[in-house]
């Protein structure tokens, strides 16, 4: 084992103890409160779910776990790079094991450690875990026994059976030679291959070559004992002997000559320099050995600077990671309930990581490579393991590979609801966000981007060419944009997927000052001060083009203050008839669902007229989402149990509403667990308008609303949309520097959605409007 520093013993000892033991839990699905809830979930209501199993086995992947479930399966002797240590020792790699199933893939995992060395043991106890299971995940088991026990099983079994180590590691490297064989334009059934180590993973990842188009004449094994040629005795078995080379030759540095594949799934160090000086040109090295590499990427450079490197090592680039196919190959398996995962799903797995490694990078895979994006090429054969989009390009062709090949028991209809539904887990506003990103493609508005020189930003407008979501411009120097779309990675161009506005040299420059003196003149701006402004200050840049109708809505805030671009909006863009007030909307979407919350940026004690205007127009927002707005007047008095001020403001806000649009499902005063629990609000107010969840908060005031929105967001670990700006003429938002990539295109299909409204009132179809705390049409 590598040497460890004191601080990382520490450290991993504190993270695997506190502040609870182990790295998972169990947790009900199901309410068990009352006794009815256990009448459901055990007896007598379990027996009904067990006669449905008894009668149709089929029913169980409906009634049950066991489609989603799988086992992490290991006798602990080839433990990562710990070797033989016992099953008991090898429980916290399992842990870790199962943590990266639903990490990455939503699927649950019971990690099993069994005491069993002898294969017909390991067997028998496997297979009769079947009926729990809907895959079994094999780990860390010694070589040669691991082959035997695979094979074995799956013969036995009718759930996937598959051994990562063999499996996981061959896929990847796979798609790494697919990827090394495009960029130097070598043929496969061609080149020479040449491995340091003949355990699991080496053979697995050779037979998957074979499949691949190499060819079996061209394939030389090494192991501790040398070269694997015909005729030799001593550790050998079956499985090594396939690859048996008759030749005299003996040693790893004979048999690298001419070389263009070198495979390392040995020791550090085994790979001399001077063995790269007789490899082919632009050979790929596959230095796998964990944590020592067969020979350090910086030591290979140094003699072949044309070379292809990949490591087991997450510090070097190209690093071959199981954790790239095991979860989304099994996603894949089990949403079909495929019977096994046989060589056309592997192959489908391969094409997938292949294919997405030519793909622009995500912002999520540039965050973890500190930032830097890695564009298809040397430095980036294989995708980043935490690349999202890795569950959306494998599972669905390994789905598809099992369908074809007649191994699904429940074959998948309609692929492209499945790949939504994979989204929806990847990012998980897709739900919600569905008939928005859905009108936002129909509709095809222009969108504007004030900072536009932001890497979220950048990032995004890719991101929102791809989906079709806009035409967007983008406010910057065309200088600066270009030189970060090629250091981030990024394949989109102005002019061709964007436009853009540059504020340096813009040949509207004279018509945006005298629009901005049009409308900010009343408020002291100078024409010096426009010139100056209008040169400098993107966001007024951008809400000049809005209001000149160039683009149909704006998104800025990704830098600086709110009440400052809400200031510039205020003065260009103004706010729509019949509205008296700004407010800011923002949902969060927790794991109990989707709330809204008001305001949480701009008025800081809204009256009762304020806080009914803010309803009425949060309300038509939510509408926009495919929900029926279910409003509460949140507050610390609960149904009159308090007569403060703030309290009676909520009240006569309620009584507001109740008048100028008594169709609105609106409740308060009220106490937030009141606000969510319909049961509280029922013993408390039998009389309740509302029924349900409520699904819109709105807050007496700023500091209740916002500190709401950040509490819910930190402690629930919800995913945040917005801020929604309402109540502006044209659609304006203003974003927060906390940011993702990911928020800026939720807002960006928010943005034309609401766009597309606009134009559907200007051809009659016209929205109601707030008017003096009444709700009045817009004509």
């Amino acid at each position: 084992m590598a040497s460890i520093s004191d601080d990382l013993k520490a450290n991993a000892l504190a993270y695997h103890r506190s502040p609870r033991p182990g790295k998972l839990e169990i947790q009900a699905t199901k309410p068990l409160v009352t006794q009815h809830d256990l009448g459901l979930a055990y007896t007598p209501g379990v027996a009904v779910a067990c006669e449905a199993i008894a009668a149709d086995p089929l029913q169980a992947a409906d009634l049950t776990i066991r489609q989603n479930l799988v086992a992490v399966i290991s006798n602990g002797t080839a433990v990562l790079g710990l070797g033989n240590i016992g099953p008991l020792a090898s429980k916290p790699v399992m842990e870790g094991k199962a943590v990266l199933f639903k990490k990455f893939a939503g699927i649950d995992v019971f990690d099993i450690e069994i005491d069993a060395l002898e294969i017909d043991r390991v067997v028998d106890v496997v297979s009769a875990l079947e009926p729990t299971f809907g895959g079994i995940n094999l780990e860390d088991i010694k070589a040669p026994e691991c082959f035997e026990i695979e094979a074995r099983l799956k013969e036995r079994m009718k759930i996937p059976v598959f051994h990562d180590d063999q499996h996981g590691t061959a896929i990847i490297v796979a798609a790494a030679v697919r990827n090394a064989m495009f960029l130097g334009k070598k043929d496969l059934s061609k080149v020479k291959i040449v491995t340091s180590g003949a355990g699991a993973a080496a053979l697995a990842c050779l037979n998957l070559l074979v499949s691949l188009g190499a060819s079996r004449e061209n394939i030389w094994v090494t192991d501790i004992e040398g070269l694997v040629y015909e005729g030799r005795n001593s550790l050998m078995d079956r499985w090594k002997e396939i690859y048996a080379q008759k030749t005299d030759k003996r040693t790893l540095a004979e048999a690298i000559e001419g070389a263009d594949i070198f495979l390392g799934l040995s020791a550090g160090g085994v790979l001399k320099p001077e063995f790269l000086k007789k490899m082919a040109p632009h050979p790929l090295i596959m230095a796998l050995a964990n944590p020592y590499p067969e020979i350090m990427p910086d030591e290979a450079l140094a003699v072949r600077p044309d070379a292809l490197i990949c490591t087991g090592r997450s510090d070097f680039p190209n690093q071959v990671n199981n954790v790239l196919c095991f979860p989304f190959i099994f996603r894949g398996a089990l949403d079909v309930a495929a019977t096994t995962i046989n060589e056309a799903m592997k192959l489908a797995a391969v094409d997938a990581i292949a294919g997405l490694a030519r793909e622009p990078p995500s912002d999520v895979a540039s965050r973890a490579y500190g930032g830097k994006a890695v564009t298809f090429g040397t430095g980036s054969l294989i995708p980043n393991p935490f690349d999202p989009r890795l569950i959306l390009r494998i599972a669905p062709a390994v789905a598809k590979a099992a369908i074809d090949s007649g191994v699904a028991k429940r074959p998948i209809g309609d692929f492209s609801t499945y790949v939504e539904r994979l989204e929806r887990f990847v990012f998980r506003s897709g739900t919600l966000m569905k008939p928005i990103f859905s009108r936002a493609r129909e509709s095809q508005r222009r969108i504007i981007y004030a900072e536009g020189e932001d890497e979220r930003v950048l990032r995004a407008t890719q991101v929102v060419v791809e989906e079709k979501l806009a035409r967007p411009t983008l406010v910057g120097r065309p200088g600066v944009i270009e030189q970060r779309l090629e250091r981030y990675g990024l394949s989109i161009r102005p002019g061709k997927d964007f436009d853009l506005v540059n504020p340096d040299d813009d040949p509207r420059f004279r018509e945006y000052v005298h629009a901005y003196l049009e409308c900010a003149g009343r408020y002291g701006i100078t024409p010096d001060a426009a010139r100056t402004i209008v040169r400098t200050e993107n966001t007024v840049i951008a809400a000049l083009a809005l209001r000149r109708g160039e683009v149909d809505a704006m998104i800025c805030g990704v830098e600086g203050r709110y009440m400052r671009h809400l200031k510039q909006i205020e003065h260009v863009i103004g706010l729509a008839p019949g509205v008296r007030h700004f407010a800011a909307l923002s949902l969060v979407i927790t794991g109990k669902g989707a709330f809204f919350m008001s305001d949480t940026q701009v008025a800081v004690d809204p009256n009762a007229e304020e806080i009914a205007e803010m309803a009425v127009l949060a309300a038509a927002h939510v509408r926009r989402f495919g929900l029926t707005p279910k409003i509460a007047l949140v507050s610390h008095s609960n149904f009159g149990s308090y007569d403060s001020p703030s309290s009676q403001k909520m009240r006569k806000a309620l009584a507001l509403l109740m008048e100028s649009h008594p169709d609105l499902e609106v409740e308060g005063e009220m106490h937030g667990d009141a606000a969510l629990n319909p049961v509280i609000r029922e013993r408390v107010f039998p009389h309740s308008r509302m029924k349900g969840e409520a699904n819109v908060l709105i807050m007496p005031n700023l500091d209740a609303a916002n500190i709401s929105y950040q509490l819910v967001k930190a402690l629930g670990d919800a995913l945040p949309v917005g801020p929604i700006l309402i109540g502006p003429k044209r659609p304006a938002h203003i974003l927060t520097p906390s940011v993702t990539p990911r928020g800026i295109v939720n807002m960006t299909a928010i943005a034309a959605v609401e766009a597309s409204a606009l134009v559907e009132e200007r051809q009659g179809e016209l929205p109601m409007r707030v008017v003096a705390g009444r709700v009045v049409s817009a004509s």
